[in-house]
């Protein structure tokens, strides 16, 4: 089975509560957020990695798991998959 999606806010905007339940909501997908600085930076750095473990056959999923972890922002309002 395919995971739901989900989506992982970032930046300025991941602290505004309105902006990541309107995301929530458009896409009937939970918001989930990370503090981290850079974060813009944050999947380039994840890209590196990977590209320097390469020869080991390590997974991006497996690089991508010493991320920390994203912490549940909000959930789609009751109906908003109808709207």
């Amino acid at each position: 089975a395919v995971p739901r999606t989900r989506i992982l806010a970032t930046g300025g905007a991941s602290h505004n509560k309105k902006i990541l339940q309107v995301l929530s909501d458009v896409f009937n997908a939970p918001v989930y957020t990370i503090d981290t600085a850079n974060s813009a930076c944050l999947g380039s750095a994840y890209r590196a990695i990977h590209g320097l473990v390469a020869e080991t056959n390590v997974s991006l999923a497996d690089v991508v798991k010493l991320a920390p972890e994203p912490r549940l922002a909000v959930t789609p309002a009751a109906g908003a998959e109808e709207v």
